[in-house]
């Protein structure tokens, strides 16, 4: 395995974050719902009150991925849960242990923080990620269906 650091994101990191986010985007045939612009990573991470965090993965000094996580609640714990809202790794420094430096920085975190949980989704046509999680004791939650509210629906739910 090669050295990885883990490190938080700083201002000057905006135009990277957003960049793993496009490459994420890209790998995950989801590009043409990416919005995000470079002053709304920028305002929403580094902001007067950020409620989303970014940490960085090098390899001598390279960046080599990424996670984008907020704090969550579990009504049911009664403790906040750490949720992982991205992770990726270049594919020039998978298989090096960046993703694993990555999400074991995050449970540490978690932990730290007194979560009751560290927890994320995946596409579940991505088999190799799912593998990776599986070797590391994550558990899918396949008894539980998401749902999304966005665009028009949004607005008229807004409005009810």
């Amino acid at each position: 395995m090669a050295n990885v650091s883990i490190r938080p994101a700083n201002p000057s990191d905006a135009a990277l974050i957003l960049s793993f986010i496009r490459d994420l985007a890209a790998y995950e045939k989801l590009s043409h719902e990416v919005a995000a612009t470079e002053a709304d990573v920028h305002a929403k991470l580094f902001g007067a009150n950020p409620r989303v965090f970014c940490n960085i993965a090098e390899i001598d000094g390279e960046p080599a991925g990424f996670a984008v996580w907020f704090f969550n609640f579990s009504t049911f714990l009664g403790r906040h849960g750490l949720y992982l809202e991205d992770l990726y790794v270049h594919p020039q420094f998978r298989g090096k242990g960046v993703g694993r430096a990555l999400l074991a920085h995050l449970a540490r975190h978690a932990v730290a923080e007194g979560c009751g949980r560290l927890e994320w989704w995946v596409l579940d046509w991505n088999a190799p990620a799912i593998d990776f999680y599986k070797s590391l004791g994550a558990v899918a939650m396949s008894d539980w269906t998401v749902f999304r509210v966005t665009g028009d629906a949004l607005e008229r739910l807004a409005k009810a």
